[in-house]
Order: structure tokens, then C-alpha cells, then sequence
């Protein structure tokens, strides 16, 4: 082992690589409906690797966490400040109450035991699943002005609580959510999203990678011109109906392509390329004439464009309002396919109020699109590059709120870096939300942000203590994990009685869904997915799933100030 040993003292991001590629290795074997997971395997593995003897900076630690809690508040921060509302009272209450039952019952059962604040810090990280308080905790630790040994002490009983509890934290949350819960009230999972989604309106429909609808709503044909001739372009484009209108984009007489003009009208055998929705297309052949499969020159490109809906014109209004106060010259030639806020798909019905920073999808020639984006607000131009004066702010600023210390009496209360750049995230992820032109951060540069650091932070975490968690598990692993099985189930049990009793949850798809987004739990709410069939549980799990990333974080510190 001598030269493992060398090797890794010579360049110890071996020793974190491997951690993370046999983490993750580990992680997808499956056990039963049960998978450890990666971040969870890359702390298995840097604790084998961690007897070794392996020295790993703490900055590099700090550095991983930073970038993974960042990522998170950056995408949680729109659905977040979107919860903080009226009509989300009850995720609200929900997230709030699993969080405090979470730290009273940790902190009660850490002075009933005599646990340090690094075992109950990590008790509650494991116990509630939420990785991200070993580092908010961690970094608290660092700022009580201890001593150096006994921060370092601290920091790895951290680790040793999570990893003796994580993964009971796992299990109990499915246990209570798909088992538990349903036998509570009495109903299904399974007959309650059935119920729900039947009295939901016709939803948006959102195609994966690679999908496409087989009928396309948008479409152009070509058309020989018969019973049509003698009519205006202008006569052809109003006889569609106001839900399927259509629009002439091209036109061809005698062999050439001519200009387009409202007043421009047809002759027999001209040939004219037509474009719109596909009901009113398909009936205007009626009153054009026969349909052509090709023909030279008649190719026209059109685009999708995504733009950021800015001008007072449309914001606070109804969609119904604009389609009437609309000119006829802004909507000629451009359609509306898509409406999204914070990312997440609007239905275009007339009833649905646009707020500034909503993206409209909209479809046309590259000309007719400029147009409408003058009079809607900027357009959103693709890129796979991220805005790193935007970001690297972001986490300038969630860095310096993490140096900020507020004593209660003798108690020292700080965010640390963790809390700090993830209060940042959150902040800059909102106003990402408003100004979509800025602050570009791409879903895969986003998911290798919060997959790389969290477990490459968790493994730093390993390698460093590890010696020191087999010590501390081996004496007294057993009381470590019974009392994790108490810091996962009690707070469940409470919050499901609360919501029951008090929030009035009366269907068990969508109740299955908030409760275990107020656990942050990802595998619980795989498994609801699954007995539902539907999405149904997945808008109350998205409020407090992001609620409760931000409020079970926040925990790190609090306990390590009350434990």
C-alpha cells in the first residue's frame, strides 16, 4: 500500500477521481428499487481510499461546494420566489413544518445523547437526506474559533452522521410516502392522480429530445390556384377562422416568384405557398384550389424564437386582451406556439395572465419575427456558452454574505460560504428569470456544476476523515443509526398530520408529492411518480422541493449553533 500512499501524496486528485468514478459505479447497481447513488458511493468509496492516507486542501473542498450550492439556488431561485405566494400557502407551511420539526428533533435527541454538533449535523444530513447540509454545517463549524484539531474533529463526525444515516434517510422516506401515507387516507395513490388529472384542463403538451408531433399544428402547403382566382391575398388570409388563421408567403406567376401585397390578387395556375395553423390551411383548400407536393422556388424558411415578453403592450394582460388589442400588421405571419415562466410551460389559454419576463415561442419568417420582437421585448438567442460575469458575481457576492457573523447572546449564527452562495443562487437565479438576455448558464453546464461539486465535495470530505469515521462507527455506529431512523421518520409523521388536519390535504397523489418535496426527496418521490402514473404529484413536489432546499440547508448552521 506504500505506493498507493505515495502516489496519492503526490497527487491526491487521483485519489478524488477515483472516488468519484467508483462512487458513481457503486451507485447505479441496483438493490431491489433501491440505488445508493452517486454522491453516497463517491463518500463509500473515499472512505476505503481515505486508510490509504490521503492530504486534500480544504480550499478545494470549499471551492466544489461553492460551485454545487450555487448551481442549486441558481435553478431552484425563479420557482422559489414564484412559491413565496398566496396560492402556495400550503407547500409553504408544509416545507416550513417538516424543517422545524427536522432541527428540533435533531438538536433534542443530540443533548438526549450527548452527540456533538458535527454527529447531529450530520445525523440530520443523512437522516433527512439533504447532502448539502454537510457542507452549510461544515462551515459553520470553521467559525467558532475553535481550535484547529477540534474543527478538523468536528468537520469528519459530519461525514461519519451522513453516512451512517443516509441511507435509512432514503428508505424511510419511501416507506412513509408510498406506503404510509396511502394506508392513512385510506385512498390510492394511484386512483387519486387519476382523479385529479380528470378534472384538470387539457394540459401543455411537451415532447422530449427527439420527439415531435407525427400532425404538426403549424404548417405550409402549396397550392394551384382555381376556384381561387380573383381574390386578394388579404381575402384568402381573413376567410380562416381567428383560432386558425393562416397567411400567404409566397407567390408565383408565369414561372416567377412575385411580391406579396394584401391587395395583390390571384390569377388561375399561380401557385402560392401557404402557412398557418393546420385546421385553417387544410379548409382553405376549399377556396383556392389543388394542392401541389413540390414546386421550384417556393421553399420558404421560417424559425422558432424564443423572446422575452418585456413591453408594458402585453404585460398584466390576459392573453384573450391581446389577441383582441392586437394590430393585424403585429400578428401577420407570426404564431404563437409556446408560453413558459421560470421555465416551466404555460397552458395559452385565454384566461392565462402574461407577467413580465414570460418567453413566448413564436413561429414565422426570420422578417415577420423581427417585427413582433421589436414590439414584445428581446429575443433569447441559443447558446450553449455560459455568462460567467454574471455567475462569477453571483458567487462573489453569496461569498461575502457568508463571512457575515451574528452572535445571539453567545451564539454564533452564520450562513458560511454554503448558505451564503446559495442565498446568491437564488437571488441571481430570479433575476436570470426576468432578464433572460444575461446570466446564461446552460442545463448541462448546470448539471456538471451541481453533480461535480456536490460529490466531489462529499468525496474531499471522505478522504480527509475517513480513518476517523471507521473509528467512530465501529464504537458506536448502532446508536448513530437509530437515532437517524428517528430524525427520518419523526418529522414525516408530523408534517403528514399536519397536512392532513390542518392544510386539508384531501388527495393522496398531489399530498404525496408535497410531502416528499418538503423532504427533499428525491427517491420517495420517483417511487409516487410511479404508483401515480401521471405527473400529478410533480407541481406540488416542485414548490417544496425548492422551498426545502433552501430551508433543510439552512439547518447546517442551526444546529450546530443549538445541538
Amino acid at each position: 500500500m506504500n505506493w498507493l500512499h505515495q502516489i496519492f501524496q503526490q497527487s491526491p486528485e487521483i485519489a478524488l477521481f477515483l472516488s468519484l468514478a467508483g462512487g458513481y459505479a457503486i451507485g447505479k447497481i441496483h438493490f431491489g428499487k433501491f440505488q445508493l447513488g452517486g454522491v453516497a458511493g463517491s463518500l463509500l468509496v473515499a472512505v476505503i481510499i481515505s486508510q490509504v492516507g490521503v492530504s486534500i486542501d480544504n480550499g478545494v473542498k470549499s471551492l466544489l461546494f461553492a460551485l454545487f450550492i450555487y448551481a442549486v439556488g441558481f435553478e431552484s431561485g425563479p420557482q422559489f420566489f414564484r412559491s413565496l405566494g398566496r396560492h402556495s400557502l400550503r407547500e409553504i407551511a408544509m416545507a416550513v413544518v417538516l424543517a422545524l420539526s427536522g432541527l428540533i428533533t435533531v438538536v433534542v435527541l443530540a443533548r438526549m445523547f450527548g452527540l456533538d454538533k458535527g454527529l447531529a449535523a450530520g445525523i440530520a444530513a443523512g437522516g433527512l437526506t439533504q447532502s448539502a447540509i454537510i457542507g452549510t454545517a461544515s462551515s459553520a463549524i470553521s467559525k467558532l474559533g475553535l481550535a484547529a484539531d477540534e474543527v478538523q474533529r468536528l468537520q469528519s463526525n459530519v461525514a461519519v452522521g451522513y453516512a451512517v444515516t443516509y441511507i435509512f434517510g432514503s428508505f424511510g422516506a419511501i416507506i412513509i410516502c408510498v406506503n404510509v401515507l396511502p394506508k392513512f387516507m385510506g385512498r390510492s395513490i394511484r386512483d387519486d392522480a387519476i382523479k385529479a388529472q380528470a378534472q384538470l384542463l387539457a394540459g401543455v403538451r411537451v415532447y422530449g429530445p427527439g420527439e415531435q408531433a407525427a400532425a404538426p399544428e403549424l404548417v405550409g402547403r402549396i397550392y394551384r390556384v382555381a376556384q381561387g382566382a380573383g381574390r386578394t391575398i388579404a381575402e384568402i388570409e381573413q376567410s380562416a377562422s381567428v383560432d386558425s388563421p393562416i397567411t400567404v408567403e409566397r407567390v408565383k406567376r408565369g414561372g416567377e416568384i412575385i411580391g406579396v401585397q394584401p391587395d395583390l390578387r390571384l390569377q388561375t395556375n399561380d401557385v402560392i405557398l401557404l402557412a398557418g395553423r393546420r385546421a385553417g390551411v387544410v379548409d382553405a383548400a376549399g377556396i383556392i384550389g389543388t394542392e401541389l407536393q413540390s414546386s421550384d422556388g417556393m421553399d420558404v424558411v421560417v424559425a422558432l424564437r424564443d423572446v422575452t415578453i418585456t413591453s408594458p403592450k402585453f404585460v398584466g394582460k390576459t392573453v384573450a386582451e391581446i389577441r383582441q388589442t392586437a394590430d393585424a400588421e403585429l400578428r401577420h405571419g407570426v404564431y404563437v406556439v409556446g408560453l413558459k415562466r421560470a421555465d416551466k410551460p404555460l397552458p395559452l389559454d385565454p384566461g392565462t395572465t402574461i407577467e413580465a419576463g414570460d418567453v413566448v415561442t413564436l413561429y414565422g419568417t426570420d422578417h415577420d419575427l423581427q417585427r413582433a420582437s421589436k414590439a414584445i421585448g428581446p429575443v433569447i438567442v441559443p447558446s450553449d456558452k455560459t455568462d460567467f460575469v454574471f455567475h462569477g458575481l453571483g458567487l462573489v457576492v453569496g461569498l461575502l454574505m457568508g463571512l457575515v457573523v451574528l452572535r445571539i447572546g453567545s451564539i454564533p449564527l452564520t450562513l458560511g460560504s454554503g448558505g451564503g452562495a446559495l442565498l446568491s443562487g437564488l437571488l441571481f437565479g430570479w433575476y436570470r428569470s426576468r432578464n433572460m438576455a444575461i446570466g446564461n448558464m446552460p442545463i448541462g453546464a448546470s448539471t456538471l456544476l451541481r453533480d461535480l461539486g456536490l460529490a466531489g465535495f462529499v468525496a474531499v470530505v471522505g478522504l480527509q476523515s475517513g480513518r476517523q469515521a471507521v473509528e467512530t462507527i465501529i464504537s458506536s455506529g448502532l446508536t448513530i443509526f437509530l437515532i437517524g431512523v428517528v430524525v427520518t421518520i419523526l418529522p414525516m409523521i408530523v408534517t403528514m398530520l399536519f397536512g392532513r388536519y390542518v392544510l386539508k390535504y384531501d388527495n393522496t397523489a398531489i399530498f404525496a408529492g408535497a410531502l416528499a418535496g418538503s423532504r427533499s426527496a428525491n427517491p420517495a418521490f420517483g417511487e409516487v411518480l410511479d404508483k401515480a402514473g401521471n405527473s400529478i404529484p410533480t407541481t406540488p413536489f416542485a414548490i417544496t422541493y425548492a422551498l426545502a432546499n433552501v430551508f433543510l440547508t439552512l439547518l447546517g448552521p442551526l444546529v450546530v449553533a443549538f445541538a
